[in-house]
Protein backbone atom coordinates (compact mmCIF):
# COMPACT_ATOMS: atom_id res chain seq x y z
CA UNK A 1 0.00 0.00 0.00
CA UNK A 2 1.21 3.52 -0.81
CA UNK A 3 0.85 5.68 2.31
CA UNK A 4 -0.82 9.09 2.23
CA UNK A 5 2.59 10.69 2.84
CA UNK A 6 4.13 9.07 -0.24
CA UNK A 7 0.98 9.61 -2.28
CA UNK A 8 1.15 13.34 -1.58
CA UNK A 9 4.87 13.51 -2.36
CA UNK A 10 4.67 11.57 -5.63
CA UNK A 11 1.72 13.66 -6.84
CA UNK A 12 3.66 16.82 -6.02
CA UNK A 13 6.54 15.59 -8.21
CA UNK A 14 4.31 15.99 -11.25
CA UNK A 15 5.23 19.70 -10.96
CA UNK A 16 8.66 21.16 -11.66
CA UNK A 17 8.76 23.42 -8.58
CA UNK A 18 8.35 20.45 -6.23
CA UNK A 19 10.86 18.32 -8.15
CA UNK A 20 13.32 21.17 -7.74
CA UNK A 21 12.52 21.69 -4.06
CA UNK A 22 12.71 17.99 -3.17
CA UNK A 23 15.48 17.14 -5.67
CA UNK A 24 13.43 14.07 -6.58
CA UNK A 25 11.55 12.72 -9.61
CA UNK A 26 9.74 9.50 -10.37
CA UNK A 27 10.09 6.76 -12.96
CA UNK A 28 7.24 4.39 -13.77
CA UNK A 29 6.78 1.19 -15.71
CA UNK A 30 8.60 -2.13 -15.73
CA UNK A 31 11.45 -1.43 -18.16
CA UNK A 32 12.28 2.08 -16.93
CA UNK A 33 12.30 1.11 -13.26
CA UNK A 34 14.53 -1.90 -13.93
CA UNK A 35 16.94 0.31 -15.90
CA UNK A 36 17.15 2.82 -13.04
CA UNK A 37 17.88 0.04 -10.56
CA UNK A 38 20.50 -1.52 -12.86
CA UNK A 39 22.17 1.87 -13.37
CA UNK A 40 22.63 2.32 -9.62
CA UNK A 41 20.91 5.70 -9.36
CA UNK A 42 19.88 6.53 -5.77
CA UNK A 43 16.29 5.36 -5.32
CA UNK A 44 14.47 6.86 -2.34
CA UNK A 45 11.40 4.58 -2.55
CA UNK A 46 10.18 1.76 -4.75
CA UNK A 47 6.54 0.75 -5.10
CA UNK A 48 5.75 -2.45 -6.97
CA UNK A 49 3.01 -4.98 -7.54
CA UNK A 50 3.36 -8.47 -6.16
CA UNK A 51 3.74 -9.88 -9.68
CA UNK A 52 6.60 -7.48 -10.50
CA UNK A 53 8.32 -8.18 -7.16
CA UNK A 54 8.14 -11.92 -7.70
CA UNK A 55 9.31 -11.84 -11.31
CA UNK A 56 12.26 -9.52 -10.63
CA UNK A 57 13.20 -10.53 -7.09
CA UNK A 58 16.92 -10.72 -7.91
CA UNK A 59 16.98 -7.18 -9.34
CA UNK A 60 15.11 -5.77 -6.35
CA UNK A 61 17.89 -6.07 -3.80
CA UNK A 62 17.12 -2.51 -2.75
CA UNK A 63 17.89 -2.42 0.97
CA UNK A 64 14.37 -2.42 2.32
CA UNK A 65 12.91 0.44 0.28
CA UNK A 66 10.52 -1.84 -1.63
CA UNK A 67 6.84 -1.46 -0.76
CA UNK A 68 4.19 -3.62 -2.37
CA UNK A 69 1.06 -2.00 -3.74
CA UNK A 70 -1.66 -2.55 -6.32
CA UNK A 71 -1.61 -1.50 -9.96
CA UNK A 72 -4.57 0.79 -9.19
CA UNK A 73 -2.47 2.66 -6.65
CA UNK A 74 0.37 3.07 -9.16
CA UNK A 75 -2.04 4.55 -11.69
CA UNK A 76 -3.50 6.86 -9.04
CA UNK A 77 -0.18 8.49 -8.14
CA UNK A 78 1.58 8.31 -11.53
CA UNK A 79 0.86 9.44 -15.08
CA UNK A 80 0.34 6.13 -16.88
CA UNK A 81 -3.19 4.99 -17.71
CA UNK A 82 -2.12 1.48 -16.72
CA UNK A 83 0.86 0.25 -14.70
CA UNK A 84 0.93 -3.28 -13.35
CA UNK A 85 4.66 -3.13 -12.54
CA UNK A 86 6.38 -0.43 -10.47
CA UNK A 87 7.16 3.20 -9.71
CA UNK A 88 10.44 4.47 -8.26
CA UNK A 89 11.12 7.79 -6.54
CA UNK A 90 14.65 8.74 -7.57
CA UNK A 91 17.13 11.40 -6.49
CA UNK A 92 18.03 13.95 -9.16
CA UNK A 93 21.74 13.54 -10.01
CA UNK A 94 24.18 16.42 -9.67
CA UNK A 95 26.18 16.38 -12.90
CA UNK A 96 29.65 17.97 -13.12
CA UNK A 97 29.86 21.29 -14.94
CA UNK A 98 29.83 20.87 -18.70
CA UNK A 99 33.20 20.88 -20.45
CA UNK A 100 33.39 20.35 -24.20
CA UNK A 101 35.74 17.67 -25.48
CA UNK A 102 37.53 17.80 -28.81
CA UNK A 103 36.03 15.69 -31.58
CA UNK A 104 32.77 15.21 -29.72
CA UNK A 105 29.25 16.35 -30.58
CA UNK A 106 26.99 18.29 -28.23
CA UNK A 107 23.32 19.03 -28.80
CA UNK A 108 22.12 22.51 -27.85
CA UNK A 109 18.40 23.08 -27.26
CA UNK A 110 17.11 26.64 -27.41
CA UNK A 111 13.70 26.79 -25.68
CA UNK A 112 12.36 23.36 -26.61
CA UNK A 113 8.99 23.47 -24.87
CA UNK A 114 7.32 20.15 -25.55
CA UNK A 115 8.22 17.38 -23.07
CA UNK A 116 7.63 14.69 -25.69
CA UNK A 117 10.03 16.39 -28.09
CA UNK A 118 12.68 16.70 -25.38
CA UNK A 119 12.35 13.04 -24.43
CA UNK A 120 12.67 12.03 -28.07
CA UNK A 121 15.79 14.17 -28.52
CA UNK A 122 17.39 12.62 -25.42
CA UNK A 123 16.73 9.18 -26.91
CA UNK A 124 18.20 10.27 -30.25
CA UNK A 125 21.31 11.63 -28.53
CA UNK A 126 21.76 8.30 -26.75
CA UNK A 127 21.37 6.39 -30.05
CA UNK A 128 24.13 8.43 -31.67
CA UNK A 129 26.44 8.34 -28.66
CA UNK A 130 26.03 12.02 -27.80
CA UNK A 131 26.67 12.30 -24.06
CA UNK A 132 25.78 15.94 -23.37
CA UNK A 133 22.90 18.26 -24.16
CA UNK A 134 22.99 21.97 -23.33
CA UNK A 135 19.54 23.39 -22.59
CA UNK A 136 18.38 26.98 -22.26
CA UNK A 137 16.79 27.62 -18.85
CA UNK A 138 13.33 27.81 -20.50
CA UNK A 139 13.62 24.38 -22.13
CA UNK A 140 11.29 21.73 -20.69
CA UNK A 141 12.46 20.07 -17.47
CA UNK A 142 14.22 16.79 -18.26
CA UNK A 143 12.66 15.15 -15.16
CA UNK A 144 9.11 15.92 -16.23
CA UNK A 145 7.31 12.52 -16.21
CA UNK A 146 6.44 12.91 -19.90
CA UNK A 147 10.11 13.53 -20.77
CA UNK A 148 11.23 10.53 -18.72
CA UNK A 149 8.64 8.31 -20.43
CA UNK A 150 9.56 9.51 -23.94
CA UNK A 151 13.29 9.13 -23.31
CA UNK A 152 12.82 5.37 -22.68
CA UNK A 153 15.74 5.08 -20.23
CA UNK A 154 18.14 7.21 -22.29
CA UNK A 155 18.01 9.93 -19.60
CA UNK A 156 20.29 7.61 -17.59
CA UNK A 157 23.10 7.93 -20.14
CA UNK A 158 22.80 11.50 -21.45
CA UNK A 159 23.66 14.46 -19.22
CA UNK A 160 21.52 17.59 -19.60
CA UNK A 161 22.95 20.94 -18.51
CA UNK A 162 20.64 23.95 -18.09
CA UNK A 163 22.52 27.22 -18.58
CA UNK A 164 22.46 30.47 -20.56
CA UNK A 165 23.32 29.30 -24.07
CA UNK A 166 24.79 32.56 -25.36
CA UNK A 167 27.45 32.54 -22.66
CA UNK A 168 28.33 28.91 -23.33
CA UNK A 169 28.55 29.30 -27.11
CA UNK A 170 30.46 32.58 -26.93
CA UNK A 171 33.51 30.56 -25.88
CA UNK A 172 32.98 27.63 -28.24
CA UNK A 173 36.23 26.35 -29.76
CA UNK A 174 34.45 24.12 -32.28
CA UNK A 175 31.96 24.84 -35.09
CA UNK A 176 28.43 25.74 -34.04
CA UNK A 177 25.85 24.34 -36.47
CA UNK A 178 22.37 25.82 -36.33
CA UNK A 179 19.25 24.21 -37.82
CA UNK A 180 17.36 26.66 -40.04
CA UNK A 181 14.83 26.47 -42.86
CA UNK A 182 17.55 27.85 -45.12
CA UNK A 183 21.28 27.12 -45.06
CA UNK A 184 23.84 24.58 -46.21
CA UNK A 185 22.36 21.27 -47.31
CA UNK A 186 23.04 18.83 -44.47
CA UNK A 187 23.42 16.01 -47.01
CA UNK A 188 26.33 17.76 -48.71
CA UNK A 189 28.24 19.32 -45.82
CA UNK A 190 32.01 19.25 -45.61
CA UNK A 191 32.92 19.28 -41.95
CA UNK A 192 35.70 21.42 -40.51
CA UNK A 193 36.24 19.08 -37.57
CA UNK A 194 34.90 15.74 -36.34
CA UNK A 195 32.78 17.39 -33.66
CA UNK A 196 30.95 20.54 -32.68
CA UNK A 197 27.67 21.93 -31.40
CA UNK A 198 24.28 21.24 -33.00
CA UNK A 199 21.73 23.93 -32.13
CA UNK A 200 18.00 23.26 -32.41
CA UNK A 201 15.51 26.05 -31.86
CA UNK A 202 12.04 26.49 -30.45
CA UNK A 203 9.25 24.51 -32.14
CA UNK A 204 7.45 27.67 -33.31
CA UNK A 205 10.08 30.42 -33.42
CA UNK A 206 13.35 28.66 -34.20
CA UNK A 207 16.71 29.74 -32.80
CA UNK A 208 16.60 32.95 -30.76
CA UNK A 209 18.54 36.05 -31.75
CA UNK A 210 20.67 35.79 -28.59
CA UNK A 211 21.90 32.39 -29.69
CA UNK A 212 21.94 32.89 -33.47
CA UNK A 213 24.82 35.37 -33.27
CA UNK A 214 27.09 32.49 -32.26
CA UNK A 215 26.05 30.14 -35.07
CA UNK A 216 29.06 29.63 -37.33
CA UNK A 217 27.24 27.53 -39.96
CA UNK A 218 23.55 27.51 -40.80
CA UNK A 219 22.37 24.11 -42.01
CA UNK A 220 19.08 22.81 -43.36
CA UNK A 221 17.36 19.55 -44.25
CA UNK A 222 16.27 19.90 -47.89
CA UNK A 223 12.55 19.46 -48.54
CA UNK A 224 11.22 17.46 -51.47
CA UNK A 225 7.53 18.03 -50.79
CA UNK A 226 5.17 20.68 -49.54
CA UNK A 227 5.40 20.38 -45.74
CA UNK A 228 6.06 23.69 -44.00
CA UNK A 229 8.51 22.26 -41.47
CA UNK A 230 9.67 19.15 -39.61
CA UNK A 231 9.05 18.22 -35.99
CA UNK A 232 12.15 19.19 -33.99
CA UNK A 233 12.70 15.61 -32.85
CA UNK A 234 12.68 14.32 -36.41
CA UNK A 235 14.97 17.16 -37.48
CA UNK A 236 17.37 16.25 -34.66
CA UNK A 237 17.52 12.64 -35.88
CA UNK A 238 18.19 13.58 -39.52
CA UNK A 239 20.88 16.12 -38.61
CA UNK A 240 22.60 13.83 -36.11
CA UNK A 241 22.58 10.97 -38.60
CA UNK A 242 24.25 13.08 -41.27
CA UNK A 243 26.80 14.84 -39.08
CA UNK A 244 27.80 11.68 -37.20
CA UNK A 245 28.12 9.77 -40.47
CA UNK A 246 30.28 12.47 -42.04
CA UNK A 247 32.54 12.67 -38.98
CA UNK A 248 33.40 8.96 -38.93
Amino acid sequence: MISSKWTKLIKSLHLKKYRKAEQLFFVEGEKAVLEVLAAGWPVRALFATEAFSTQHAQALNTGGILQQCSSEELVKVGTFSSNNAALAVVEIPQWPLFSAKAQSWTLVLDNINDPGNLGTIIRIADWYGIKHILCSPDTADCYNPKVVAAAKGSFLRVQLHYLPLAGALAHANMPVYGAYLGGENVHQLKLETAGGYIVLGNEANGISSDVSQYISRQITIPAFGGAESLNVGIAAAVICDNLLRLSQ
